[in-house]
C-alpha cells in the first residue's frame, strides 16, 4: 500500500510539473497581456490536484502515526507479557525446587519410619518367638512334674508318660484315664480334641497281639 502510494503521489506531481511548464507556460506576449489586464497565470492560482496530494499525505500521516501507536502499544504488550513469563517461570522454578525438598524428606521420613516398622516386627517375632518357646518348655516341665502337684488327682505308680498324643495314661484299678497336661492358655491340638470325642463316646477298645 505504501508502494502504491508513492507510485501515485509521484505520477500526480509529474503530472503537475508537466502541466505548469510545458502545457501552460505562456508566451512573453500572452504574460505581458495578462499583466496588463491584471490576470493571473495558472501558476498563481491555487491547484485542486494539490489540494488532493495534500489530503492524501496528511492521511498518510495520520495513518502512520497511529501505525506507531498500534506498534508501540503492542510491543509494550508484548514487554510486558515477556516479563509476566519470566515471573510465572521463576515462581515455577521455585516451586519445584520446593516440591522436590519436600518430597525428598517426606521419602526420607517413610523410608526411617519403614525402617522402625521392620525393627518392630522383627523384635515383635523374636518376643513372640521367645514367648511360645517359653511356653513350650514350661508345658514340657509342667508334663514332667505334674505327677507331683497337688492339683494332679492320680497316683504317680499308676501313671505312664507318653508325651504323645497324650501326655499321660492312668491305669487305674477301675478305670483307664487319659491324661493331657495343658498350662496357661494352651489348646487341645485337633488330634488330641479327636482323641478325647473318642473316648467320650466309647469308641475304644482292646486288642490282644500275639507274636511268635
Amino acid at each position: 500500500m505504501d508502494i502504491f502510494l508513492a507510485l501515485l503521489f509521484t505520477g500526480i506531481l509529474g503530472f503537475i510539473v508537466y502541466y505548469n511548464v510545458y502545457d501552460h507556460k505562456p508566451s512573453k506576449k500572452a504574460k505581458k497581456q495578462e499583466i496588463k489586464e491584471g490576470y493571473e497565470t495558472p501558476t498563481q492560482q491555487e491547484n485542486p490536484l494539490s489540494k488532493e496530494i495534500d489530503k492524501l499525505i496528511e492521511k498518510e500521516k495520520e495513518k502512520d502515526i497511529i501505525h506507531s501507536t498500534s506498534v508501540n502499544t503492542l510491543t509494550q504488550e508484548i514487554t510486558k507479557l515477556k516479563e509476566k513469563q519470566s515471573e510465572l517461570l521463576l515462581t515455577n522454578k521455585n516451586w519445584q525446587t520446593s516440591y522436590n525438598q519436600l518430597n525428598a524428606e517426606q521419602l526420607s521420613k517413610i523410608g526411617s519410619l519403614e525402617n522402625k516398622i521392620s525393627e518392630v516386627s522383627a523384635e515383635k517375632q523374636k518376643v513372640t518367638s521367645q514367648k511360645k518357646s517359653s511356653e513350650v518348655r514350661l508345658g514340657h516341665i509342667a508334663e514332667t512334674l505334674a505327677p507331683f502337684l497337688d492339683q494332679f488327682e492320680f497316683d504317680p505308680e499308676t501313671c505312664t508318660f507318653m508325651g504323645r498324643p497324650i501326655d499321660y495314661i492312668s491305669f487305674g484299678d477301675d478305670k483307664i484315664t487319659f491324661i493331657e497336661i495343658k498350662s496357661g492358655n494352651s489348646q487341645l491340638s485337633s488330634k488330641q480334641r479327636l482323641i478325647r470325642d473318642l473316648v467320650k463316646n466309647k469308641h475304644v477298645a482292646w486288642k490282644e497281639v500275639r507274636i511268635k
